[in-house]
């Protein structure tokens, strides 16, 4: 299933600063940066990454699970999918 909503620029822009704070992590450990520096970007990547995860969970679950209209078949499919993201992310 496409993952295709009102809300993609807004995915995408996530998906950029996320960019950023890696590029930045690179650079603290290209330049040695202090231990403390790198964990506290690393840290920030930890939660961009975590807040574009829910998003795309809450999106997934509005546009594949509970959407009205859908069939007994698809709403399966749609919990599924997500059964096994959440169980491979929670790793």
């Amino acid at each position: 299933m496409p993952h295709l909503s009102r809300n993609d620029s807004d995915l995408l822009a996530r998906v950029k600063r996320i960019a950023g704070q890696v590029a930045a992590v690179e650079r603290g450990l290209t330049e040695k940066a202090p231990c403390a520096d790198i964990l506290h970007l690393v840290a920030a990547v930890r939660g961009a990454v975590n807040g574009l995860m829910d998003e795309i969970i809450v999106d997934h679950l509005d546009q594949h699970v509970a959407k009205l209209g859908l069939g007994d078949a698809e709403r399966a499919t749609g919990a599924a999918e997500l059964a096994t993201v959440i169980r491979r992310y929670s790793k």
